[in-house]
């Protein structure tokens, strides 16, 4: 009997989603710990609060999820994030960050992040984005999808926008700054170029668009986007 209840707890342990945490703060770790290991069937089998010791603890361990923060006090998680990609490209990396910046949630999607939940986020859907990504599926949660989703749109509006512009870049700059209203010396003092530089990139612009004034590069450069973003 006792041998019986024996193997069914060491089953019942092998069951568990056995995770890796890595974040900075001690105290945040402790409490996510006891949430996964009190809520969920999952066990921390590594807790790391450097990128040094998350890398080092890697190392043969067992590990199915890893929850991993951006913010690391030595090598930051945006550069984890390419390492573990390149090292354990078939572990699933759920990222679990305060950040919500577009740039940060793209570049960890794209260099193979499983998934990436805010801390903000309830205890339930915690659980939920584990066993998601565990189970070889993505999640995102929605915040963070919808923002990754207007990066991919606006990379992709940029990329077709520069696909058919004949301008060069120092052109589209000037282009931005003429529609800001500057002149050729306040363009020139900007970019650290002579006003007769300017002059000719403009003359060169107006040809190539068929334009003939200041006004008219003003409507182009507001009709093509170039006012709404900071891109050159």
């Amino acid at each position: 009997m006792v041998s019986l209840v024996m193997i069914r707890m060491k089953t019942m342990e092998e069951e568990k989603i056995k995770i890796f945490l890595a974040d900075d703060h001690h105290v945040f770790r402790e409490g996510i710990r006891i949430i996964l290991e009190l809520h969920a069937p999952m066990k921390v089998v590594g807790e790391a609060a450097t990128g040094k010791k998350l890398l080092k603890d890697l190392v043969g361990l067992e590990v199915e999820v890893l929850l991993l923060d951006i913010d690391m006090p030595d090598i930051n998680g945006l550069d984890l994030m390419e390492v573990i990609s390149s090292k354990y490209p078939l572990l699933p990396v759920l990222v679990f960050s305060s950040h919500d910046n577009e740039h940060y949630i793209h570049h960890m999607i794209t260099n193979g992040a499983k998934g990436y939940i805010l801390k903000s986020c309830k205890k339930d859907e915690l659980i939920l984005a584990i066993k998601i990504v565990q189970a070889g599926e993505a999640y995102l949660d929605s915040k963070v999808s919808k923002k990754f989703f207007q990066f991919i749109e606006k990379k992709e509006k940029n990329a077709q926008r520069s696909a058919k512009t004949p301008l060069t870049k120092r052109e589209i700059e000037i282009l931005k700054l003429v529609a800001q209203g500057h002149t050729n010396q306040e363009i020139g003092s900007r970019l650290f170029i002579s006003h007769r530089t300017v002059d000719t990139h403009r003359r060169n612009m107006m040809v190539k668009l068929d334009l003939h004034n200041a006004a008219a590069l003003t409507l182009y450069a507001s009709a093509n986007g170039y006012l709404n973003d900071g891109n050159s």
